[in-house]
């Protein structure tokens, strides 16, 4: 049995608490937010025995093995610092922090305890599919992004804007890192970020192995999120990100990447992710990301942004 605890009551709490409840030998005791009302409906929806007022609380009434950081990204530091004084793995929402800075003070202080961070898009279905389908060929990575910075402004205060890179964007350049093998060893601005003047941002990143990646950003105008992924044998494309087609060498057809039924019944990568971090949890192997994963896409995207 793996016992959890999980900080939070919102909308992406509510999607973490289906995945990992639908995992044998699960058991979710303990919920605590700022918001307690929110969080009793939680607990009443999920039967979760323990609603506390603090964290110190949750783990004195759960001693859970596993807490799961689900807070808005303004709170995520100072909440994974608070769980770094108890004896349980921490699992958190992406980014692991406003922007580098904040991540390095996690690491700091972690000192090398397991830290778990949410990069669900690695576990779509779809990216898997194109992972698992992949040959030893050379890669070049296409990611395009889109941001809309006016129209996050109007929900989310003005350092969450500022570090759209981070804080958002992270969801899609960390495809970079996932499919590009080994360690980035250049990153050549073309477009440059102006943030004066957000437009058009273009970087060029070399792996290690020899595969190529090209970031695309579009800010502050319209496009898509898409990933391909392309060698001389296979062209990978994610879009939308949670589906895909694959086109072989020497056919005009593209062929639709068949979708995990676990990717319609809960949030998308969501619940193969809550399975691959429980994994981990238990010391089975896992692909769950570490902390140092999602740091090391914290530096691609400084190094991009310059």
């Amino acid at each position: 049995m793996t016992t959890i605890a999980i900080i939070g009551a919102g909308a992406m709490t509510r999607e973490h608490l289906r995945a990992f409840s639908d995992i044998a030998d699960a058991n979710i005791l303990g919920i605590h937010s700022r918001t307690r009302a929110k969080a009793e409906s939680l607990a009443a929806e999920f039967k979760i025995p323990h609603i506390c007022d603090s964290i110190a609380e949750l783990h004195d009434r759960t001693q859970a093995d596993l807490v799961i950081n689900t807070v808005s990204v303004g709170a995520l530091k100072s909440v994974t610092l608070d769980c770094l004084q108890y004896n349980w793995t921490i699992f958190m929402e992406k980014p692991p922090g406003m922007n580098p800075a904040e991540t390095a003070a996690i690491q700091t202080t972690a000192e090398g305890r397991p830290i778990f961070v949410g990069l669900n898009r690695r576990f779509l279905s779809s990216t898997q599919a194109a992972w698992e389908g992949l040959s030893d060929s050379p890669r070049y990575i296409h990611v395009q992004d889109q941001q809309d910075m006016a129209a996050v402004a109007r929900f989310h205060p003005p350092e969450i804007v500022a570090n759209l890179m981070y804080t958002n964007s992270i969801h899609v350049i960390d495809y970079l890192r996932f499919f590009g093998r080994g360690r980035v060893v250049s990153v050549i601005p073309i477009f440059r970020w102006t943030p004066e003047n957000p437009g058009i941002v273009l970087a060029s990143i070399t792996f290690e192995s020899g595969d190529r990646g090209l970031y695309e950003g579009i800010w502050n105008g319209p496009g898509p999120w898409s990933v391909t992924i392309s060698t001389p044998e296979s062209r990978w494309e994610l879009r939308p990100l949670e589906e895909g087609t694959l086109q072989k060498r020497g056919e005009r057809a593209r062929q639709p990447i068949d979708i995990h039924h676990w990717d319609k019944d809960f949030k998308p990568g969501f619940r193969a992710q809550a399975e691959q971090v429980i994994r981990a949890v238990r010391g089975k192997p896992h692909a769950a990301p570490t902390l140092d994963d999602a740091a090391e896409t914290m530096r691609l995207i400084e190094a991009i942004f310059g």
